[in-house]
């Protein structure tokens, strides 16, 4: 039987992998024949995942994919900026060699599987799997900052900020930088080096901050 939780689980994916287009419209109706479940079911997910801002809903007009918007990806990658600074510097304070160990064996995963998309002259089959280990890697970042509203902000302003790129990102046009910056990173971070870390997250995410990435 599928759950409330799996039906918005899964939902949740493909809205970020922009399995649905941007602005395409999503109807309860068409949707509970997917999952076998009523279209009150599914019109409860869709409010849900709708106060997480991965879906836009108007009176009268229903339950809509959110537009790609170049001003709303810089607003997002600010504020991704601002929680993984000081959540990662929280986290370099109070993790210890737990987190760090957490932390190392994340990005060993991220590098393996960037190395891989370098590779690949058709890296598609590795979307996926590159989606779920790069988020595993910044979230571990800030995994032991020890505030859980933080944790729980940044990850709703990561999944609309994943859903602002996926299409553009898919190209993977990026992944020399990725790599190199990933690793920049870990480096800065295993040495407690506060003020480097703070900046090697900035010039990760710099290049999103004119709002252009969403033209690749």
């Amino acid at each position: 039987m599928t759950t409330n939780i799996d039906i918005f689980d899964t939902l949740q994916d493909r809205l970020i992998s922009n399995e649905f287009e941007h602005g395409a419209k999503l109807r309860a109706e068409v949707l509970r024949s997917e999952f076998r479940c009523s279209a009150s079911t599914v019109r409860e997910v869709l409010f849900r995942l709708s106060t997480f801002g991965l879906v836009d809903f108007q009176e009268q007009r229903g339950f809509r994919v959110p537009q790609r918007s170049p001003e709303k990806l810089i607003e997002l990658t600010h504020l991704r900026v601002l929680l993984e600074c000081e959540g990662t510097v929280l986290s370099i304070r109070q993790g210890g060699v737990a987190w760090e160990s957490r932390l190392a064996a994340a990005h060993h995963k991220l590098s393996h599987i960037e190395k891989r998309i370098h590779a690949s002259n058709d890296p598609s089959d590795l979307i996926s799997i590159w989606f779920s280990a790069e988020k595993e890697f910044h979230q571990t970042l800030i995994s032991a900052c020890e505030s859980e509203t933080l944790k729980q902000t940044h990850n709703r302003i990561y999944a609309q900020f994943r859903q602002q790129l996926m299409k553009a990102d898919r190209k993977f046009n990026f992944i020399s930088e990725n790599i190199r910056h990933h690793a920049d990173i870990l480096d800065a971070t295993l040495a407690a080096d506060e003020a480097l870390t703070r900046k090697r997250i900035h010039d990760h995410l710099a290049r999103h901050l004119t709002g252009k990435t969403l033209e690749a």
